[in-house]
């Protein structure tokens, strides 16, 4: 009876062992999954965010050059309205002259 409970005994321990050795072998293999594909995830987050900061980028020269033209586009209507004032002016002064 004695030699059989160490060989049950034995025969447990190794099973337990090998227990944890296979489950320490499949987390390890799974983790290295896991790793690679949180690692190709990171990679195409990256891209579009590398994609997005150059349309960022376009459109803010976009919006420069749209500022551009609206300042240069105020200025002529302030040449145009400078213009109509003389021109109401020097058409009263003929006015006057008429009357």
């Amino acid at each position: 009876m004695n030699g059989s409970i160490d060989i049950t005994v034995v025969a447990s321990l190794i099973c337990t062992i090998g227990g944890f050795v296979v489950a320490w072998l499949m987390f390890g293999r799974t983790k290295t999954k896991d790793d690679k594909a949180e690692g190709a995830s990171i990679a195409t987050i990256t891209s579009d965010m590398g994609y997005i900061k150059s349309s960022v980028d376009g459109i803010d020269k976009k919006l420069e050059k749209q500022a551009d033209k609206h300042i240069e586009l105020l200025e002529r209507v302030c040449d145009v309205e400078a213009s109509a004032k003389q021109a109401h002016k020097r058409i009263d002064s003929l006015e006057g002259e008429i009357k």
